[in-house]
């Protein structure tokens, strides 16, 4: 190998990792406040603890292990990819504790899902957890929507060079402002601009609903979290189903849709400049495969006779057709159904959108919308060289922002990503048929781990063979961080293990 780190390398990246644990303790005393606040002792003192243990082995690596030691990108991306890993397994504590989780295990599967924006859950009775560990499910996804590791940096960091590769590891690619702090706090801007308007309108909607006020605030906020950051937990074991309301679904349409918006595309409706809506390469693109992929499933659906009328199959239709093409993972339906009773047609619509998932540098996941694009755009350029004379010049271009042609190189990058994702979900498929279980229902509980999509069949739940609970786990964290991190984490771990250090 050409890697070859030695102590000081390992104390960088335990160093960051330590930061993150400090900002994710910080984050437990949230819930736990609130707990308190509600009378929910127990789960207050859970959080306590978890975020107290939390933010003291987070202090006590920063401490322990300074070191001055240049970040270079390998370490950066390595610290990126472990404390991915390593957040979960103190933001769990406090879900074991709660009597929800049969295993540590399934709670920390619950806490990946929730920083890695999943939505697949194995909580036990969900519909009688407690308010502020329900909340803390939530606000994880919210925290991971932003990324975890850039949150917590920009929030204790005031210098932007080491946080460039950090970012970028997160799995995102525009720099919006002139620097990497800028940009983060931008982000959150637009996160919590959004989540005061998108929270009123939802507690508008669910009051409508019939739920109190103060019970449609819990739910509106837990909502908004869930539909903007694409994460998909719900309040609520039935999900959106269990509002009763098409006003609480078409809100949560417009928020789903904005998550899956990239924040340069958000950066330029902020700056007034509407127009990049219709002219932006990845827009037309995941606009073009939502219809294509709406129309399919509501042939599929009409030819099996699941729903009464047009009213109830274009409802149910365009909600999960969004949510899955978001990577949401919001339901108006039984999971279960889409394998009993929307036939073959439907179901596999459903896997195709979350496997093309929404838009790069949005909290979305999934193959990306400008991938599918640029590759689109080889592939026109490679058919009109065939097709035109031999010394015709051909130049295919793309919009992002700016009008930039379309390269070999962009593309080859695009198709080898396409390819990786592709193999990843077939992996997770592989391993379920493995133990198992039918080819659709693999595919489909594969497609929603790997990609974040979050919709289940009703695979994941808390008596899944432990083998594969571990690999749907791997599948999130190595499609939120979108494979490099999570390649340069394993290249240090096989240099231990070969003795390099």
């Amino acid at each position: 190998m050409l890697l070859r780190p030695d102590g000081a390398d390992f104390r960088l990246i335990l160093s960051y990792t330590a930061r993150v644990l400090f900002g994710v303790g910080l984050a437990m005393l949230v819930p736990a406040a609130v707990a308190f606040g509600l009378g929910e002792t127990l789960d207050g003192w859970s959080f306590v603890l978890g975020g107290s243990l939390a933010i003291a082995i987070g202090r006590l690596g920063v401490m322990g292990l300074a070191t001055r030691r240049p970040l270079h990108t390998s370490h950066a991306l390595a610290s990126v990819a472990l404390s991915w890993l390593s957040a979960p397994l103190l933001a769990a504590l406090p879900l074991l504790l709660s009597g929800h989780y049969v295993s540590y295990l399934d709670a920390y599967f619950e806490a990946m899902s929730g920083f890695a924006t999943i939505g697949l859950t194995l909580a036990n009775d969900l519909d009688h957890m407690s308010r502020s560990v329900n909340l803390w499910r939530h606000l994880m996804q919210f925290i991971g929507g932003q990324g975890v590791v850039v949150v917590v940096l920009t929030a204790f960091s005031s210098g932007a060079a080491r946080l460039g590769t950090l970012y970028s590891g997160e799995g995102r690619e525009d720099v919006i402002l002139p620097n990497i702090v800028r940009t983060a706090r931008f982000i959150w801007r637009v996160a919590l601009v959004y989540g005061a308007l998108g929270t009123a309108a939802l507690w508008a909607a669910v009051v409508s609903a019939g739920l109190p006020a103060g019970e449609g605030l819990y739910h509106a906020l837990n909502l908004f979290m869930a539909a903007f950051d694409t994460g998909g937990f719900s309040t609520q074991s039935t999900s959106v189903a269990f509002y009763r309301s098409p006003l609480v679904e078409s809100v949560l349409l417009v928020i789903m849709t904005a998550g899956a918006f990239s924040f340069a595309l958000h950066y330029q409706l902020w700056q007034g400049r509407r127009r990049e809506l219709l002219v932006n390469t990845e827009t037309r693109t995941v606009f073009t495969s939502t219809l294509l992929v709406l129309t399919v499933m509501a042939i599929g659906l009409a030819r099996t006779a699941t729903f009464d009328g047009f009213d109830p199959l274009y409802r149910h239709t365009l909600f999960q057709t969004i949510s899955a093409h978001t990577t949401t993972g919001l339901a108006t339906v039984p999971g279960r159904l889409f394998v009993t009773d929307w036939g073959a047609l439907a179901p596999g619509a459903l896997v195709a959108a979350m496997a093309i998932g929404g838009m790069a540098g949005s909290t979305a996941g999934g193959i990306k919308g400008i991938r599918l694009g640029v590759v689109l755009k080889g592939l026109k350029a490679e058919i009109r060289r065939v097709l035109l004379p031999e010394h015709a010049v051909v130049v295919e271009t793309y919009h992002a922002g700016v009008r930039e042609i379309v390269r070999g190189p962009q593309v080859r990058d695009a198709a080898l990503l396409l390819l990786l994702w592709l193999a990843l979900y077939l992996a997770g498929a592989i391993v379920g048929l493995f133990y198992g279980y039918p080819l659709e229902l693999s595919l489909f509980e594969s497609v929603a781990a790997a990609s974040s999509g979050g919709l289940s069949v009703g695979l994941v739940r808390p008596d899944l063979e432990a083998p594969l609970k571990v690999i749907y786990m791997a599948q999130m964290v190595t499609g939120r961080l979108e494979f490099i991190a999570v390649f340069a984490l394993v290249g240090y771990a096989v240099s231990v293990v070969r003795g390099r250090v």
